[in-house]
């Protein structure tokens, strides 16, 4: 089965540990689709963005269990994802992690 490149990339993770990765280690992070492998996402992020990709680490994340404040008993899940730290060349850039600190 063949997917799009837009479908593999889910949405970018901006917080100040990926802040700083993309400005000090030229390190992006996205959420990606549960099926994407390292080779899908340095294919899709190099398409999508025009630079070049080194290197792709991917991480699973569990789900989590956490109480609310209302009620003590309730116990909520929070759903686990697929995380990609892609890591560019360093001449490359991509402007939608440019500006926030």
């Amino acid at each position: 089965m063949s997917y799009s490149v837009f479908d593999i990339l889910k949405r970018p993770v901006v917080t100040e540990k990926s802040n700083y990765q993309a400005s000090k280690l030229h390190q992006y992070v996205f959420e990606v689709a549960d099926y994407a492998t390292r080779e899908m996402v340095k294919t899709a992020v190099e398409t999508v963005f025009d630079v070049d990709v080194v290197r792709v680490n991917i991480i699973n994340l569990p789900a989590k269990a956490h109480r609310t404040s209302r009620n003590r008993r309730l116990a909520l899940r929070t759903s686990g994802y697929k995380k990609a730290i892609v890591t560019l060349a360093p001449e490359d850039r991509i402007p939608i992690f440019e500006g926030v600190d």
